[in-house]
Protein backbone atom coordinates (compact mmCIF):
# COMPACT_ATOMS: atom_id res chain seq x y z
CA UNK A 1 0.00 0.00 0.00
CA UNK A 2 1.35 3.37 -0.95
CA UNK A 3 1.78 6.04 1.68
CA UNK A 4 0.31 8.61 -0.72
CA UNK A 5 -2.86 9.51 1.11
CA UNK A 6 -5.03 12.60 1.22
CA UNK A 7 -4.56 14.92 4.13
CA UNK A 8 -6.96 14.04 6.95
CA UNK A 9 -8.62 16.56 9.25
CA UNK A 10 -6.54 16.89 12.37
CA UNK A 11 -8.05 16.03 15.73
CA UNK A 12 -6.55 19.25 17.03
CA UNK A 13 -8.83 22.05 15.91
CA UNK A 14 -6.58 24.73 17.36
CA UNK A 15 -2.90 23.82 17.66
CA UNK A 16 -1.82 27.37 18.28
CA UNK A 17 -4.05 30.33 19.10
CA UNK A 18 -2.70 33.67 17.99
CA UNK A 19 -4.42 36.35 20.02
CA UNK A 20 -4.56 39.19 17.52
CA UNK A 21 -2.48 40.49 14.66
CA UNK A 22 0.88 41.72 15.90
CA UNK A 23 0.65 40.09 19.33
CA UNK A 24 2.22 36.94 20.74
CA UNK A 25 0.47 33.76 21.84
CA UNK A 26 1.48 31.79 24.91
CA UNK A 27 2.69 28.27 24.22
CA UNK A 28 3.52 25.38 26.56
CA UNK A 29 6.56 23.53 25.25
CA UNK A 30 7.56 19.95 26.00
CA UNK A 31 9.42 20.95 29.16
CA UNK A 32 6.29 22.69 30.50
CA UNK A 33 7.73 26.15 29.89
CA UNK A 34 5.39 28.98 28.95
CA UNK A 35 6.80 30.73 25.88
CA UNK A 36 5.39 33.81 24.15
CA UNK A 37 5.57 32.90 20.46
CA UNK A 38 5.47 35.82 17.98
CA UNK A 39 2.53 36.19 15.64
CA UNK A 40 4.87 36.79 12.71
CA UNK A 41 7.89 34.50 12.44
CA UNK A 42 10.28 35.27 9.61
CA UNK A 43 13.63 33.93 10.84
CA UNK A 44 14.09 30.74 12.88
CA UNK A 45 17.33 29.55 14.45
CA UNK A 46 17.73 25.81 15.12
CA UNK A 47 19.38 24.74 18.36
CA UNK A 48 20.34 21.37 16.85
CA UNK A 49 20.40 19.68 13.46
CA UNK A 50 17.13 17.82 14.11
CA UNK A 51 15.41 21.17 14.57
CA UNK A 52 17.08 22.45 11.40
CA UNK A 53 15.58 19.57 9.40
CA UNK A 54 12.15 20.20 10.95
CA UNK A 55 12.30 23.86 9.90
CA UNK A 56 13.67 22.90 6.48
CA UNK A 57 10.83 20.52 5.59
CA UNK A 58 8.11 22.91 6.80
CA UNK A 59 9.29 26.39 5.79
CA UNK A 60 12.86 26.39 4.41
CA UNK A 61 12.77 30.13 3.73
CA UNK A 62 12.66 30.77 7.51
CA UNK A 63 15.80 28.74 8.32
CA UNK A 64 18.74 31.01 9.21
CA UNK A 65 21.43 28.31 9.18
CA UNK A 66 22.46 24.70 9.79
CA UNK A 67 23.67 23.40 13.12
CA UNK A 68 26.31 21.25 11.44
CA UNK A 69 28.22 21.61 8.16
CA UNK A 70 26.69 19.87 5.15
CA UNK A 71 28.69 17.52 2.96
CA UNK A 72 28.92 17.97 -0.78
CA UNK A 73 26.59 14.98 -1.19
CA UNK A 74 23.99 16.55 1.11
CA UNK A 75 24.14 19.89 -0.65
CA UNK A 76 23.44 18.17 -3.96
CA UNK A 77 19.93 17.33 -2.72
CA UNK A 78 18.84 20.90 -1.98
CA UNK A 79 18.60 24.31 -3.67
CA UNK A 80 21.89 26.21 -3.77
CA UNK A 81 20.52 29.06 -1.66
CA UNK A 82 19.67 26.71 1.20
CA UNK A 83 22.81 24.62 0.78
CA UNK A 84 24.90 27.78 1.28
CA UNK A 85 23.26 28.80 4.56
CA UNK A 86 25.81 29.45 7.34
CA UNK A 87 26.63 26.98 10.07
CA UNK A 88 25.23 28.39 13.33
CA UNK A 89 26.57 25.59 15.51
CA UNK A 90 24.98 23.11 17.87
CA UNK A 91 23.59 25.52 20.46
CA UNK A 92 22.92 22.75 22.96
CA UNK A 93 26.65 21.96 23.03
CA UNK A 94 27.72 25.56 23.68
CA UNK A 95 27.75 27.80 26.73
CA UNK A 96 25.01 30.44 27.11
CA UNK A 97 27.39 33.36 26.50
CA UNK A 98 28.56 31.96 23.15
CA UNK A 99 25.01 31.19 22.13
CA UNK A 100 23.84 34.68 23.06
CA UNK A 101 26.51 36.19 20.83
CA UNK A 102 25.45 33.99 17.89
CA UNK A 103 21.79 34.86 18.41
CA UNK A 104 22.59 38.58 18.47
CA UNK A 105 24.36 38.30 15.10
CA UNK A 106 21.57 36.36 13.38
CA UNK A 107 18.58 38.18 14.95
CA UNK A 108 16.06 35.32 14.74
CA UNK A 109 12.42 35.66 15.74
CA UNK A 110 12.39 32.22 17.36
CA UNK A 111 14.78 29.47 18.49
CA UNK A 112 13.63 25.84 18.21
CA UNK A 113 15.21 22.81 19.87
CA UNK A 114 14.14 19.19 19.35
CA UNK A 115 15.56 16.53 21.63
CA UNK A 116 15.15 15.18 25.12
CA UNK A 117 12.66 17.27 27.07
CA UNK A 118 14.61 17.34 30.33
CA UNK A 119 15.01 19.80 33.21
CA UNK A 120 18.48 20.55 31.88
CA UNK A 121 17.04 21.45 28.47
CA UNK A 122 14.48 23.72 30.13
CA UNK A 123 17.15 25.48 32.18
CA UNK A 124 19.35 26.03 29.13
CA UNK A 125 16.44 27.40 27.12
CA UNK A 126 15.51 29.77 29.95
CA UNK A 127 19.10 31.01 30.18
CA UNK A 128 19.29 31.77 26.45
CA UNK A 129 15.86 33.38 26.39
CA UNK A 130 16.72 35.63 29.34
CA UNK A 131 20.05 36.70 27.83
CA UNK A 132 18.73 37.40 24.33
CA UNK A 133 15.04 38.18 24.69
CA UNK A 134 14.35 35.69 21.85
CA UNK A 135 11.65 33.07 22.55
CA UNK A 136 13.14 29.56 22.78
CA UNK A 137 10.88 26.51 22.34
CA UNK A 138 11.94 22.97 23.33
CA UNK A 139 10.10 20.12 21.59
CA UNK A 140 10.12 16.42 22.42
CA UNK A 141 12.22 14.89 19.64
CA UNK A 142 11.02 11.29 20.01
CA UNK A 143 9.84 9.64 16.83
CA UNK A 144 6.36 9.10 18.30
CA UNK A 145 6.04 12.87 18.83
CA UNK A 146 7.08 13.75 15.26
CA UNK A 147 3.54 14.09 13.83
CA UNK A 148 2.57 16.56 16.54
CA UNK A 149 5.76 18.58 16.06
CA UNK A 150 5.00 18.87 12.36
CA UNK A 151 1.47 20.07 13.08
CA UNK A 152 2.20 22.58 15.81
CA UNK A 153 5.34 24.06 14.23
CA UNK A 154 3.54 24.26 10.91
CA UNK A 155 0.88 26.36 12.61
CA UNK A 156 3.53 28.57 14.20
CA UNK A 157 5.13 29.18 10.81
CA UNK A 158 1.88 29.90 9.01
CA UNK A 159 2.03 26.67 6.96
CA UNK A 160 -0.56 24.72 8.93
CA UNK A 161 -1.91 22.78 5.95
CA UNK A 162 1.56 21.52 5.03
CA UNK A 163 2.28 20.58 8.63
CA UNK A 164 -0.94 18.57 8.85
CA UNK A 165 -0.22 16.83 5.54
CA UNK A 166 3.27 15.75 6.63
CA UNK A 167 1.98 14.74 10.06
CA UNK A 168 -0.69 12.53 8.50
CA UNK A 169 1.88 10.88 6.25
CA UNK A 170 4.07 10.21 9.29
CA UNK A 171 1.22 8.69 11.29
CA UNK A 172 0.38 6.40 8.40
CA UNK A 173 4.03 5.28 8.12
CA UNK A 174 4.03 4.34 11.82
CA UNK A 175 0.62 2.66 11.57
CA UNK A 176 1.63 0.64 8.51
CA UNK A 177 4.69 -0.67 10.34
CA UNK A 178 2.64 -1.43 13.42
CA UNK A 179 0.19 -3.39 11.27
CA UNK A 180 3.01 -5.56 9.96
CA UNK A 181 4.19 -6.30 13.47
CA UNK A 182 0.71 -7.44 14.45
CA UNK A 183 0.83 -10.19 11.81
CA UNK A 184 4.46 -11.18 12.45
CA UNK A 185 5.33 -13.75 15.09
CA UNK A 186 7.61 -12.41 17.82
CA UNK A 187 9.98 -15.31 17.17
CA UNK A 188 10.53 -13.97 13.66
CA UNK A 189 12.05 -10.70 14.85
CA UNK A 190 15.72 -10.68 13.74
CA UNK A 191 18.74 -9.81 15.87
CA UNK A 192 20.07 -6.50 14.52
CA UNK A 193 23.30 -4.57 15.01
CA UNK A 194 23.57 -0.93 13.94
CA UNK A 195 27.21 0.06 13.51
CA UNK A 196 27.93 3.78 13.65
CA UNK A 197 31.13 5.59 12.77
CA UNK A 198 33.95 4.69 10.35
CA UNK A 199 34.78 1.40 12.09
CA UNK A 200 31.19 0.48 13.00
CA UNK A 201 32.11 -0.07 16.65
CA UNK A 202 29.76 2.57 18.03
CA UNK A 203 26.12 1.69 18.50
CA UNK A 204 22.96 2.74 20.28
CA UNK A 205 21.86 1.45 23.66
CA UNK A 206 18.32 0.48 24.63
CA UNK A 207 15.84 3.31 24.02
CA UNK A 208 18.51 5.59 22.56
CA UNK A 209 17.66 8.18 19.92
CA UNK A 210 20.00 6.45 17.48
CA UNK A 211 17.97 3.23 17.71
CA UNK A 212 14.47 4.75 17.77
CA UNK A 213 13.64 3.92 14.16
CA UNK A 214 14.97 0.37 14.51
CA UNK A 215 13.13 -0.05 17.82
CA UNK A 216 9.89 0.97 16.09
CA UNK A 217 10.35 -2.05 13.83
CA UNK A 218 10.12 -4.35 16.86
CA UNK A 219 13.41 -6.17 16.20
CA UNK A 220 16.00 -7.11 18.80
CA UNK A 221 18.83 -4.65 19.30
CA UNK A 222 21.75 -6.91 20.19
CA UNK A 223 23.36 -4.12 22.25
CA UNK A 224 20.27 -3.58 24.42
CA UNK A 225 21.60 -5.82 27.25
CA UNK A 226 24.41 -3.27 27.76
CA UNK A 227 21.89 -0.96 29.38
CA UNK A 228 19.95 2.18 28.57
CA UNK A 229 21.35 5.52 27.48
CA UNK A 230 22.49 6.89 24.14
CA UNK A 231 25.69 5.65 22.46
CA UNK A 232 28.42 3.24 23.47
CA UNK A 233 31.62 1.75 22.06
CA UNK A 234 31.76 -2.00 21.57
CA UNK A 235 34.38 -4.50 20.42
CA UNK A 236 34.48 -6.83 17.46
CA UNK A 237 34.45 -9.73 19.92
CA UNK A 238 31.12 -8.54 21.34
CA UNK A 239 29.59 -8.40 17.86
CA UNK A 240 30.77 -11.96 17.19
CA UNK A 241 29.26 -13.10 20.48
CA UNK A 242 25.93 -11.45 19.63
CA UNK A 243 26.05 -12.95 16.10
CA UNK A 244 23.42 -10.60 14.61
CA UNK A 245 21.32 -11.80 11.69
CA UNK A 246 21.32 -8.31 10.15
CA UNK A 247 23.94 -5.55 10.30
CA UNK A 248 23.26 -1.99 9.20
CA UNK A 249 26.28 0.26 8.67
CA UNK A 250 26.02 4.01 9.12
CA UNK A 251 29.12 4.80 7.06
CA UNK A 252 30.52 3.31 3.82
CA UNK A 253 33.88 2.39 5.38
CA UNK A 254 32.28 -0.09 7.79
CA UNK A 255 30.00 -1.45 5.07
CA UNK A 256 33.01 -2.06 2.83
CA UNK A 257 34.95 -3.73 5.65
CA UNK A 258 32.07 -6.13 6.27
CA UNK A 259 32.14 -7.10 2.62
CA UNK A 260 35.91 -7.41 2.12
CA UNK A 261 37.59 -8.08 5.47
CA UNK A 262 37.84 -11.85 6.01
CA UNK A 263 37.87 -11.28 9.76
CA UNK A 264 34.13 -10.54 9.68
CA UNK A 265 33.08 -13.70 7.84
CA UNK A 266 32.14 -15.60 10.97
CA UNK A 267 29.18 -13.33 11.70
CA UNK A 268 25.83 -14.69 10.51
CA UNK A 269 24.79 -11.42 8.83
CA UNK A 270 28.02 -11.32 6.82
CA UNK A 271 27.88 -15.00 5.88
CA UNK A 272 24.31 -14.65 4.62
CA UNK A 273 24.96 -11.26 3.00
CA UNK A 274 22.45 -9.43 5.16
CA UNK A 275 24.49 -6.26 5.53
CA UNK A 276 23.20 -2.86 4.46
CA UNK A 277 24.33 0.75 4.25
CA UNK A 278 21.92 3.30 5.72
CA UNK A 279 21.21 6.10 3.21
CA UNK A 280 22.41 9.47 4.49
CA UNK A 281 21.50 12.14 1.92
CA UNK A 282 20.39 14.73 2.46
CA UNK A 283 19.81 13.34 5.98
CA UNK A 284 20.03 9.89 7.53
CA UNK A 285 17.25 7.33 7.36
CA UNK A 286 17.98 6.00 10.89
CA UNK A 287 19.49 8.94 12.72
CA UNK A 288 22.08 11.63 11.89
CA UNK A 289 20.17 13.57 12.93
CA UNK A 290 17.38 11.88 14.91
CA UNK A 291 14.69 14.04 13.34
CA UNK A 292 11.81 13.98 10.90
CA UNK A 293 14.21 12.55 8.30
CA UNK A 294 13.78 9.17 10.04
CA UNK A 295 10.24 8.78 8.69
CA UNK A 296 11.48 7.21 5.43
CA UNK A 297 13.41 4.71 7.56
CA UNK A 298 10.14 3.05 8.62
CA UNK A 299 9.13 1.60 5.21
CA UNK A 300 12.78 0.86 4.39
CA UNK A 301 13.34 -1.15 7.57
CA UNK A 302 10.00 -2.88 7.05
CA UNK A 303 11.26 -4.13 3.70
CA UNK A 304 14.51 -5.39 5.28
CA UNK A 305 13.10 -6.99 8.39
CA UNK A 306 9.77 -8.35 7.15
CA UNK A 307 10.06 -8.96 3.39
CA UNK A 308 7.21 -11.49 3.37
CA UNK A 309 4.65 -8.96 4.62
CA UNK A 310 6.04 -5.84 2.95
CA UNK A 311 4.09 -5.43 -0.28
CA UNK A 312 4.88 -1.83 -1.24
CA UNK A 313 7.35 -0.68 -3.86
CA UNK A 314 10.24 0.73 -1.80
CA UNK A 315 11.45 2.92 -4.65
CA UNK A 316 8.00 4.44 -5.03
CA UNK A 317 7.90 5.16 -1.28
CA UNK A 318 11.32 6.83 -1.44
CA UNK A 319 10.32 9.00 -4.40
CA UNK A 320 7.12 10.01 -2.60
CA UNK A 321 8.88 10.89 0.66
CA UNK A 322 11.58 13.00 -1.01
CA UNK A 323 8.98 14.82 -3.07
CA UNK A 324 6.65 15.44 -0.13
CA UNK A 325 9.16 16.29 2.59
CA UNK A 326 12.19 17.67 0.72
CA UNK A 327 10.40 18.91 -2.43
CA UNK A 328 12.85 16.88 -4.54
CA UNK A 329 11.97 15.01 -7.73
CA UNK A 330 14.58 12.27 -7.56
CA UNK A 331 16.29 11.29 -10.78
CA UNK A 332 16.73 7.59 -11.49
CA UNK A 333 20.45 7.98 -10.77
CA UNK A 334 19.82 9.64 -7.39
CA UNK A 335 17.28 7.00 -6.43
CA UNK A 336 19.59 4.11 -7.27
CA UNK A 337 22.46 5.72 -5.37
CA UNK A 338 20.24 5.89 -2.29
CA UNK A 339 18.80 2.38 -2.31
CA UNK A 340 21.41 0.26 -4.08
CA UNK A 341 23.34 -0.66 -0.93
CA UNK A 342 20.35 -0.33 1.36
CA UNK A 343 18.15 -3.09 -0.05
CA UNK A 344 18.36 -6.85 -0.40
CA UNK A 345 20.85 -7.99 -3.02
CA UNK A 346 20.37 -10.75 -5.61
CA UNK A 347 20.84 -14.18 -4.10
CA UNK A 348 20.04 -13.03 -0.58
CA UNK A 349 17.32 -14.85 1.27
CA UNK A 350 14.03 -12.97 1.14
CA UNK A 351 12.45 -14.66 4.16
CA UNK A 352 12.59 -13.45 7.77
CA UNK A 353 15.17 -15.13 9.96
CA UNK A 354 13.52 -17.05 12.79
CA UNK A 355 15.32 -16.17 16.00
CA UNK A 356 14.17 -17.64 19.32
CA UNK A 357 13.98 -15.08 22.10
CA UNK A 358 15.77 -17.45 24.49
CA UNK A 359 13.33 -16.86 27.33
CA UNK A 360 13.30 -13.09 26.98
CA UNK A 361 10.09 -11.10 27.11
CA UNK A 362 8.46 -10.58 23.68
CA UNK A 363 9.53 -7.48 21.83
CA UNK A 364 6.92 -4.78 22.60
CA UNK A 365 4.97 -3.23 19.78
CA UNK A 366 5.51 0.48 19.28
CA UNK A 367 2.69 2.52 20.74
CA UNK A 368 0.55 4.86 18.66
CA UNK A 369 1.62 8.42 18.10
CA UNK A 370 0.53 10.70 20.91
CA UNK A 371 -2.33 12.98 19.99
CA UNK A 372 -2.36 15.83 22.48
CA UNK A 373 -5.79 17.14 23.37
CA UNK A 374 -6.49 20.51 24.89
CA UNK A 375 -3.46 21.65 26.87
CA UNK A 376 -1.73 18.71 28.58
CA UNK A 377 1.43 19.90 30.35
CA UNK A 378 4.70 19.26 28.61
CA UNK A 379 3.21 18.40 25.23
CA UNK A 380 3.91 21.64 23.43
CA UNK A 381 0.29 22.67 23.65
CA UNK A 382 -1.20 26.13 23.20
CA UNK A 383 -2.76 28.15 25.92
CA UNK A 384 -6.22 29.66 25.52
CA UNK A 385 -6.30 33.11 24.00
CA UNK A 386 -6.28 35.86 26.62
CA UNK A 387 -8.87 37.82 24.67
CA UNK A 388 -12.52 37.63 25.76
CA UNK A 389 -14.60 35.60 23.38
CA UNK A 390 -11.70 34.00 21.60
CA UNK A 391 -12.09 30.23 20.97
CA UNK A 392 -10.21 27.91 23.27
CA UNK A 393 -8.56 24.55 22.59
CA UNK A 394 -10.90 21.67 21.89
CA UNK A 395 -11.31 19.17 24.70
Amino acid sequence: MSLRLPAAPTTLVFLLLLAVHGRAADFVDSTERYVAVPDRIGRVMPADQSAAVLIYVLAPEKLVGWSRPLSREQRAFMPAKLARLPVVGQLTESNPTTVADAVARLRPDLIVETGVASPEAAAFADAIQQRTGIPYVVLDGSIQHTPYNLEVVGQMFGVGERGQDLAYYTRMAVDNLRGRLLVTESTSRPLVYYGRGPDGLETGLARSQAMATIDQAGVINVAAPLGSGQLTRVTREQIFAWDPAIIIAQQPSFYTALQRDRAWRGVAAVAKKRIYLAPADPFGWIDDPPGVNRVIGLPWLSALFYPDVYQEDLRASVREFYDKFYRIKLSDKQLEALVRRAEAQPGETRRPIDVPLLGAEPVPLPGPSPVPQGRPPGRGSPLPSPLPGAPGPQQ
